[in-house]
C-alpha cells in the first residue's frame, strides 16, 4: 500500500478523479457550493483523512498539477490578444479598478491586522491573497511573511472568489462583461479566471489581464501600506 501511495501517478489520479466527479455533480446541481474546485479539495480532504494517507504522500503526485499553473496562465494571452481592441478602450478604467481595489484591500487587511493584534509578519503574509501565487510568494518574502501562511490564504481567496463572485455580481446587478472579468481574475487570480472563463470568453480575457496588473499593483501597494498602518 505504502508504494502504491508514494507512486506520484496516486496523488495525480486522485486530484483527476476527484475534480471529474465534482463536475459531474456540479453539472446535474449546478449551485454556487457545487463549484467543482470547491468540492474537489472537500472530496480530497475526507479522503485522506479517512484513508489515513499523509498529504505529503499525496503531493508527491498531486504537485504535478503545479507545474501547469504556468502554461495555463500564459494560455490566457490568447482570449486576451483576441480581445486586444475591447481591452485598449477600457485599459484606463481597468488600471484605476484594479489599482482602487488592491489599495482597499490592503488597508482593510492591515487595519484588521492591527485590531486584532496581529503580528507584523503574519499581517503582511495576508496582503497578497488575491495575487497569483508565482508573485504572491515573490511579495511575501520580499516583505519578510511566511510563505506557507500566504499559499493558504492565495487559495482559500480563490475558492471563495469563484464560488462567491458570480453570486454577488449577480446581487449587485452588475451586467459589463469587462467589469465582471477584472472582479474576478482581480479578486480570485487564477481561480477566479476560471470562474470567469466559465462566464464567456470576454470575461475571462479581461480576467486574465487582470491577474498580471494585481500582481503589479500589490507590489507597489503593499509595503507602503505597512510602512503607513503596521509600522
Amino acid at each position: 500500500m505504502k508504494e502504491v501511495v508514494a507512486n506520484p501517478l496516486f496523488g495525480l489520479t486522485l486530484s483527476i478523479l476527484a475534480y471529474f466527479i465534482a463536475a459531474q455533480i456540479h453539472k446535474k446541481w449546478t449551485n454556487p457550493a457545487t463549484t467543482p474546485l470547491l468540492l474537489a479539495v472537500i472530496m480530497i480532504i475526507i479522503f485522506l483523512k479517512a484513508t489515513g494517507i499523509s498529504y505529503r504522500d499525496y503531493y508527491v503526485g498531486g504537485s504535478y498539477l503545479n507545474t501547469l499553473i504556468v502554461p495555463s496562465t500564459v494560455a490566457l494571452g490568447i482570449p486576451l490578444f483576441q480581445a486586444f481592441k475591447l481591452m485598449k478602450f477600457h485599459a484606463r478604467s481597468i488600471i484605476a479598478g484594479v489599482a482602487i481595489g488592491a489599495i482597499v484591500n490592503t488597508t482593510l487587511t492591515a487595519l484588521l491586522a492591527k485590531a486584532f493584534g496581529m503580528k507584523f509578519f503574519l499581517a503582511i503574509s495576508l496582503f497578497p491573497k488575491s495575487v497569483t501565487t508565482a508573485m504572491a510568494i515573490g511579495i511575501t518574502s520580499k516583505m519578510g511573511g511566511m510563505i506557507t501562511i500566504t499559499l493558504v490564504v492565495v487559495v482559500a481567496t480563490g475558492i471563495l472568489t469563484s464560488v462567491i463572485g458570480p453570486v454577488l455580481l449577480d446581487l449587485f446587478g452588475i451586467k459589463d462583461r469587462v467589469a465582471k472579468g477584472v472582479a474576478l481574475g482581480g479578486t480570485g487570480h487564477a481561480i477566479g479566471t476560471g470562474a470567469a472563463m466559465q462566464l464567456g470568453q470576454i470575461e475571462g480575457a479581461m480576467a486574465g489581464l487582470s491577474i498580471g496588473v494585481t500582481g503589479i499593483m500589490y507590489v507597489i501597494v503593499s509595503p507602503m501600506i505597512a510602512a503607513i498602518i503596521l509600522k
